[in-house]
């Protein structure tokens, strides 16, 4: 793992904590999984570009997607 994947993922992370803590406040199902998908893609996915591939398509479903 390089640096770039590192930080990308510290990135999302960050990002998915705070949708987790929306989604739950909220009681909104969509930001709350997204935020968990968030979270765990940096674990699932090697590679920089499919990091930032799937965790911009996270954010974007989340923004999106209103429930």
């Amino acid at each position: 793992m390089d640096a770039a994947a590192l930080l990308w993922g510290l990135l999302f992370g960050s990002i998915g904590l705070g949708f987790v803590i929306y989604g739950r406040r909220q009681s909104k199902p969509v930001p709350f999984l997204c935020g968990l998908g968030l979270m765990g893609l940096p674990y699932l996915v090697d590679g920089t570009l499919w990091l930032v591939l799937g965790g911009l398509a996270l954010i974007g479903i989340a923004y999106f997607v209103r429930t």
